[in-house]
């Protein structure tokens, strides 16, 4: 299926990363407590009992790092803790802080018992993390001399859990790795989205949008959305399997959650190059892609579908890879 559009990935439905369009749909579908969140079982359990100790101590939760694939969640967990704490939360970013007097503001500005949510903090510069070292050990703040902070708790988020330094990966007294999400948890969260937004949905249309998720809420919920839409001005705004099915073809959006893109690189590989061996920078300049934007963005995923397989000599078409495209590889008759 060819496409001439020439949509970023930041417009791409199925990109797992957060847009402005998100935010406003992402908070009011966000859970509120433990037993709201859906998903994550071993996670909210550790966190259950690390919550009640520290309350029944009458004292903060150690420092706690999150990390995970983009849109699982941990933005969402942050807030939820907060709420079990019943504390308040600051939000900021490792970008966002860029010099010691930024970060000194926002810690000079925390009550006791404040959690401050650092979203993306393998970013952080080298020279912020080392002020937080103290801050983070001791409440203290070595740039203003004197300066005693707040019994406070830093939670961390990150994608890429192997970017933060040593050091500061230490002084985390709890770490959790978010998974990726079963499929019937996924329903679920589309059943519980449906309801908040007011949206009648079938059975079977939370089956197919689940399918599409990429095992990740925020693109469920985006799936969601856009299925509601079109159900609204194609029928009477309940979404049924007929109108679900048609929204995902006019998406171009296949059963498994692969889109133009996606199949663009694949029958690239498989069309130039015989299916790979095939090297990352020969299928950017094939696909017009950034090479990064491939290797971070579009990869990981047809990797988990055992799509494409990473070896020494390049990228490889995999044996499924060809039959879910309906194509045959080299030396094979017809996939009927």
């Amino acid at each position: 299926m060819e496409n001439n559009n020439n949509s970023t990935d930041e417009e791409r439905i199925i990109n797992a990363q957060e847009t402005n369009g998100d935010k406003v749909l992402d908070l009011s579908l966000r859970p509120k407590k433990l037993d709201e969140y859906i998903g994550q079982n071993k996670i909210k359990e550790n966190l259950s009992i690390f919550i009640q100790a520290a309350q029944k101590r009458g004292e903060p939760i150690e420092h706690v790092l999150l990390y995970g694939s983009p849109g699982l969640g941990k933005t969402t967990l942050a807030h939820v803790i907060s709420n079990e704490l019943g504390s308040n939360i600051r939000v900021t970013s490792g970008p966002a802080i860029e010099k010691s007097g930024d970060l000194a503001a926002i810690l000079t500005n925390l009550s006791e018992g404040d959690i401050l949510f650092i979203d993306e903090i393998h970013r952080l510069n080298k020279n912020i993390e080392e002020i937080l070292y103290p801050a983070m050990e001791d409440y203290a703040l070595d740039i203003i001399i004197g300066i005693d902070l707040p019994r406070f708790t830093i939670i961390g988020a990150t994608t890429k859990i192997s970017s933060l330094s040593a050091p500061l990966r230490d002084r985390f007294g709890a770490t959790y790795h978010l998974n990726f999400y079963e499929h019937n948890d996924i329903e679920k969260i589309i059943n519980r989205s449906a309801k908040i937004l007011s949206v009648g949905i079938e059975d079977e249309p939370i089956k197919e949008i689940a399918a599409r998720s990429r095992f990740t809420p925020r693109v469920a919920n985006r799936l969601l959305k856009r299925v509601r839409d079109y159900s609204e001005v194609k029928g009477d705004g309940r979404i049924n399997n007929n109108l679900c099915q048609a929204a995902f073809d006019m998406l171009e959006i296949d059963e498994l959650g692969l889109d133009w893109i996606d199949r663009k690189i694949l029958e690239t590989i498989i069309d130039k190059f015989g299916g790979g061996p095939v090297g990352l920078n020969t299928i950017a300049a094939a696909t017009g892609e950034d090479m990064a934007t491939v290797e971070d963005v579009y990869e990981p995923y047809l990797m988990r579908l055992a799509f494409l397989d990473r070896g020494p000599r390049g990228r490889i078409v995999t044996d499924i890879g060809h039959k879910h495209l309906g194509r045959k590889k080299k030396g094979q008759s017809k996939i009927l």
